[in-house]
Order: structure tokens, then C-alpha cells, then sequence
């Protein structure tokens, strides 16, 4: 089989991956994105002067993936009000800017809250613009911390459910330190697995239509000197069929109260095959992911992507301009059913989890105990 090989017994820990962060030059701040639209190919950084930049950079999927985005939501209200931009109305447009992923809104509010409170309290729009910046810097950190112990608590799942380590592990869509202000969700637990040396093969899902599996997930785990092997979506089910699948990780966009997952779409079918095959289903993702007020799966509000991003392939290019532009697939006119996300019933999950613990079995029960938690402190 042709495929990425682990070097044997090298812990390969590249250089830090600038996902996001905020800058202070002489003309104003700004927040700085890598633009993942743009890899494998190339590092380019996408500059954010205003909320609307930043919105634009959300939509069209230059920055992704739940914990980021609230951290990026979180800035996104401090640039506005750094540089003087009506807050409410920045914020408005950020929350509605993917509208599947909750931690969008929780970063936002979070940061809003800050900014009203300190205006609150001293009248002064400049302090009110630090204390918004202060709190992103906080969940910034605090999602770097949370992935840490996510990946300690999912690589103890792991040895509980598979004694012995060797895990063969497949994954969906991205969920490394480009999702992340540490190391990922469900791909930190994989690297944590690869690092102790239990983990031997990362099964990488190339995840359509954009592809974040096979140009995001698997630059991650060749930067990392992991073991991986791509596969299309449609292949999944004759790998589980020839007993190649020891578990299955994934991140989560929203999970209901009940515990339903909505996460990026060919996540359910995956759950469904895990299942049949008797492999854990297992979704990792930080507590702020949990949305009490959302019941069920079946309140989760599903985004609907544009028709050429099935239709057509996009270059780094046309992605960037937007609307298409593409090599085209498919006839002229063809119409395309593009959901962003899918929704996993609790039932087929294994187990969820967070920075606070795991929950399994999944009830609405355990979540709302993991909810009612005293959260850890994070560092300063």
C-alpha cells in the first residue's frame, strides 16, 4: 500500500501553526488569519482591518472549525471596537456568519459581554475596547488549554477500549491545530497516540466537497510524521467491512442537549457504519460546543453550502474571489444538494469528549451534569 509511513520513534513537533492572531502595527490593529482556503499549496495570511473582512473570511471557509471560530468571533467584536466600528452591529454579523457552528456565537457574546460591561462601568469606549480584547485573548488561551486535556482524556478512552494501543483511527474532515488555539480536537487525541507510540494508522477521510480532509488533515499529519492514509469518503464503508477500523474520531460543530452531533457532513453515515461494524463512535470537542438551549437534533439549524462547490472543483484562486469560477464537473444548470453538516443521534455515539471529562453513554443526563461542572482555571 502506498501511503505515509511514521518514522519509527521520532516525535516530530513542527512550528507552530499561526492560525490566528492579533497584531498591533503603527496604522491599527488587526487580526491576522492563515488562509486555509490556500493549503496545502501555500501559507498565505489573510489581514482582517474590520469585522466585515473577518466575516467574509468565515463565510468563505479561510478560517474553520468550531473552536476557532469563537475565538475569531471573540476578536472579531475586539477589532470592532478597537478601531471605533459600531460593536452591535459587527457582532450581529458575526454571529450569523456560519450559523450550524455554536462556539461562533459564544465567542462572540463572550466578547461582547466584556465590552458592554466595562462601557458599563467607566463610560469610556477605550477601556471598553480592552476589556473585549482581553476576553479573547482569555478564550484563546483557554481553548489551547482545553485541547490539551482533551487529547489526554480521548488517548485514555482510546487504551480503555483497546488495550494494547496499535489504534487504527479514521477521521473526518479537519480537526488539528487549524480548528484550534492548541493542538485540535479529535486530532489531538490521534497525535497523542502517535506520540506515545500507540497509534498505527490515521485513516483520513478526504471529506467532500471541499476537501478539508485531504488538503488540511493530511498536511497536519505530515508536518507531525504520522502514519496516514487517505481515502475517499465512499471507500469508508469496504475498510470498515475489512476490519481496518479501531475507532472513530471526530469533532462537532453543535451538540444538543439530547446529545446529537451535528458535525461536518459523512459524519452520520460513518456513525452508522461504526456501529454494524461494532467500532466506537467517538466525537471529541470542548464543552462550549454543548448548546443546552438547542433540544434535539432535529432543532439544529443545518448550513447550506452553494451548488458549485459540488459542481465545480475550486482552485485556491476561485475560492478566494468567490461564486464559483471553478474547473466545472458537472453540466451547466446541474442543481446540488450541498448540506455543510450532518446530524449524528445520540444513540450512535459512543462516547463525547471534552476538556471537563467524558461522557458515554450519551444522555441528556450526563451532558447537562458535564454542563453543571466548576470549570478548571485556566493559566494566565
Amino acid at each position: 500500500m502506498a501511503d505515509q509511513q511514521a518514522r519509527p520513534g521520532e516525535d516530530k513537533r513542527p512550528s507552530e501553526i499561526p492560525v490566528i492572531r492579533w497584531e498591533e502595527p503603527p496604522e491599527g490593529p488587526v487580526l491576522i488569519l492563515l488562509d486555509q482556503t490556500r493549503l496545502p499549496s501555500e501559507e498565505v495570511e489573510l489581514v482582517c482591518t474590520d469585522a466585515s473582512a473577518l466575516v467574509e473570511a468565515i463565510r468563505s471557509l479561510a478560517v474553520r472549525g468550531a473552536p476557532v471560530l469563537g475565538i475569531a468571533g471573540a476578536y472579531g467584536v475586539a477589532l470592532a471596537a478597537a478601531r471605533g466600528f459600531d460593536v452591535d452591529e459587527a457582532a450581529e454579523a458575526l454571529e450569523s456568519a456560519r450559523p450550524t457552528a455554536v462556539n461562533l456565537s459564544v465567542g462572540v457574546r463572550r466578547a461582547l459581554a466584556a465590552y458592554r460591561d466595562a462601557l458599563t462601568a467607566t463610560g469610556d469606549p477605550t477601556a471598553a475596547a480592552t476589556a473585549a480584547l482581553a476576553s479573547a485573548q482569555a478564550l484563546h488561551r483557554e481553548d489551547a488549554e482545553a485541547s490539551a486535556r482533551m487529547a489526554a482524556h480521548g488517548l485514555a478512552l482510546l487504551d480503555e477500549l483497546m488495550p494494547g494501543g496499535g489504534h487504527r483511527v479514521l477521521t473526518h474532515c479537519n480537526t488539528g491545530a487549524l480548528v484550534s488555539g492548541g493542538e485540535g480536537t479529535a486530532f489531538a487525541v490521534a497525535l497523542a497516540a502517535h506520540r506515545v507510540g500507540r497509534l498505527r494508522r490515521l485513516w483520513v477521510d478526504e471529506t467532500r466537497p471541499l476537501l478539508q480532509g485531504a488538503r488540511l488533515t493530511a498536511w497536519e499529519a505530515a508536518r507531525s510524521g504520522m502514519a496516514y492514509t487517505l481515502l475517499t469518503d465512499s471507500a469508508a464503508g469496504s475498510l470498515f467491512a475489512a476490519g481496518e477500523v479501531d475507532a472513530v474520531l471526530v469533532g462537532a460543530d453543535r451538540i444538543a442537549a439530547d446529545g446529537s452531533v451535528a458535525n461536518k457532513v459523512g459524519s452520520y453515515p460513518l456513525a452508522v457504519l461504526a456501529r454494524y461494524h461494532h467500532v466506537p463512535f467517538i466525537v471529541v470537542a470542548p464543552v462550549t460546543t454543548i448548546d443546552p438551549d438547542t433540544l434535539d437534533g432535529a432543532s439544529i439549524e443545518v448550513e447550506q453550502r452553494p451548488g458549485f462547490e459540488v459542481t465545480e472543483i475550486l482552485t485556491p484562486q476561485a475560492s478566494a474571489v468567490g461564486g464559483g469560477g471553478g474547473v466545472p464537473l458537472a453540466p451547466l444548470g446541474t442543481q446540488a444538494y450541498n448540506p455543510a453538516f450532518d446530524v449524528t443521534p445520540p444513540e450512535l455515539v459512543t462516547a463525547i469528549v471534552t476538556e471537563e471529562g467524558t461522557v458515554s453513554p450519551v444522555t441528556p443526563e450526563a451532558l447537562a451534569a458535564l454542563c453543571a461542572r466548576p470549570r478548571a482555571t485556566p493559566a494566565a
